[in-house]
């Protein structure tokens, strides 16, 4: 038998070339993403693949989830327990200023009452909560969610656990607003708790206030308190308010003398509103001028 131009079969079946099959599988590709982006015939597979993978997802997540609520279930004991012991010490201290704040509040009572003086004003709160700002933008105002129906009034002082934030300006049946004290209409007769030298504080914006009308030559520092002098009639004395920052001495007569309020006055939410239990006796009216009396001559 002749085996002239007999070829001998390829080792390896031969098909398309690899270039033809990776345009082959991209069209494929383009196209079923085509299809399953404008009719979404894919979403019931992709749906009940992702159910069926769940537990495996929670299986493979199980050992990262496992040491990182561990490290936050540790962190967080410590704070805890950090917490509660600076608690624990806050409360000790807390109850030592009590029992001597009472002792004085009696000793005080005594001597009101050997001296004939008038009793103490009482106290009379109410706690609010920050609702929203004023609609008005250019003011420094808040509403509180409690109103007249609550015992609100205007003029009343509202103060957070630091000390003085605001003072009651309108009030409404079951809201009320409140314009803080570094709204620049705002003023608020202090005094300074280290020498008692009274002034009246006005806002002046960017968050800080001014004591304005201070003499150059006034006995002012830099880091001196300000608290409320109550000679208003309307705030209660001794309420936080202030603290001195900077006393300028040279630029006029007035010093200008620049305060930080001590309290977190446009970052506060809860916060109490107090007045005093009872009205304080109406001012003196003034008396109408008598003529000047004459002297009577004596006859020699």
């Amino acid at each position: 038998m002749s085996l002239a131009g007999h070829q001998s079969p390829p080792v390896f079946k031969q098909g398309p070339t690899p270039l033809v099959r990776l345009l082959v599988l991209v069209s494929v590709c383009l196209a079923m993403l085509v299809a399953d982006l404008r009719f979404r015939y894919l979403e019931v597979v992709r749906q009940g693949l992702s159910v069926a993978t769940w537990p495996l997802q929670m299986a493979a997540a199980a050992p990262v989830d496992f040491v990182r609520n561990a490290a936050v279930y540790f962190a967080t004991l410590v704070e805890v327990q950090q917490d509660n012991a600076e608690l624990r010490r806050s409360q000790l201290d807390a109850a030592q200023r009590l029992l001597r704040f009472e002792q004085l509040e009696r000793d005080n009572a005594q001597l009101r009452e050997l001296l004939q003086m008038a009793p103490a004003p009482g106290v009379r709160s109410v706690a609010a909560e920050v609702l929203y700002d004023a609609p008005d933008p250019f003011s420094r105002k808040v509403i509180l969610d409690r109103g007249s129906q609550h015992g609100v009034e205007a003029g009343m002082a509202v103060v957070n656990a630091q000390g003085m934030i605001g003072q009651v300006t309108r009030v409404y049946p079951v809201q009320a607003e409140v314009t803080l004290l570094t709204d620049k209409d705002q003023a608020v007769p202090v005094q300074v708790a280290r020498n008692g030298l009274r002034g009246v504080l006005f806002g002046a914006g960017q968050g800080r206030m001014e004591l304005r009308f201070t003499l150059s030559g006034v006995d002012v520092r830099a880091g001196d308190r300000l608290e409320t002098s109550g000679l208003d009639g309307l705030f209660l004395a001794g309420l936080p308010v202030a603290e001195v920052v900077s006393v300028d001495r040279e630029s006029q007569t007035f010093a200008v003398v620049l305060c930080d309020p001590v309290a977190a006055v446009e970052r506060t939410t809860q916060v109490l509103v107090l007045g005093r239990a009872e009205a304080p006796p109406p001012r003196p009216q003034p008396q109408p001028h008598s003529p000047p009396l004459r002297r009577t001559e004596r006859k020699g």
